[in-house]
């Protein structure tokens, strides 16, 4: 009897194991969704040795003195989303770009303040290699990705004062952060070739509202960066 029972429990074993095998499993959970801002903002620094010696430092002090201000605070505080993310790199020869400041959110004046801080004392390095900006605005378009942030906008923020020479045609870029809805702005400095709006214009921008702005030396340069971020912003 005893071993009738115990077969009986064994074969009721056996057969109840393939369709525990087949329960269903439980739905994936979704991704977590990022922090909400109103704009990604990525700044790209031109570090070519092809550009003037100290720009790079120039550009870096002139971000600083920018997110200073007291308009482009009001304008990062004034969103529906109360902020927005920033993330900052420098770019030269193709496939070199660098990021000096990870994504941060800005959502008030302190943020902003913190910011200029972190600018000032980034590991810049010096001016070297070539002035590969398609390749720079194709590279950039990848920290976008795993940022952190939601936004209904992001933009490609590029300062120089030279021409593309080297890596991807930068029309080339251009298509592609259209493609992935990204917009492309630039700010050149004209203290070495008086013709790059135009260039800037024709090869570089793209998306949504692009534009380009111009500071005809270092003396407007900060100027040119503060209504330049105010633009971007709101």
């Amino acid at each position: 009897m005893r071993r009738r029972h115990f077969a009986g429990w064994l074969a009721g074993a056996l057969l109840a194991r393939p369709l525990a095998a087949q329960s269903p499993s439980p739905e994936p959970k979704p991704a977590p969704a990022g922090e909400p801002v109103d704009l990604e903002l990525v700044l790209l620094v031109d570090a070519s040795a092809s550009i003037t010696a100290g720009a790079l430092d120039f550009q870096l002090r002139g971000h600083a003195a920018a997110f200073r201000d007291e308009k482009v605070k009001a304008a990062i505080a004034a969103g529906p989303r109360g902020g927005i993310a920033v993330t900052m790199a420098r770019f030269d020869g193709p496939h070199s770009l660098k990021v000096l400041l990870p994504w941060r959110r800005l959502a008030n004046a302190a943020d902003a303040d913190a910011f200029a801080e972190a600018v000032l004392a980034a590991p810049a390095g010096q001016e070297t290699g070539s002035t590969a900006v398609g390749s720079a605005v194709l590279d950039a378009l990848e920290l976008f990705k795993g940022s952190g942030f939601d936004s209904p906008r992001q933009t490609i923020d590029i300062v120089s004062n030279g021409f593309s020479n080297a890596g991807l045609d930068p029309t080339l870029a251009r298509d592609a952060a259209e493609t992935a809805g990204v917009t492309v702005n630039a700010l050149v400095i004209l203290d070495e070739y008086d013709w790059l709006e135009g260039y800037y214009r024709q090869q570089v921008i793209g998306g949504i509202g692009a534009f380009v702005r111009t500071a005809e030396g270092r003396d407007s340069f900060i100027q040119a960066l503060i209504a330049k971020l105010i633009d971007e912003i709101v």
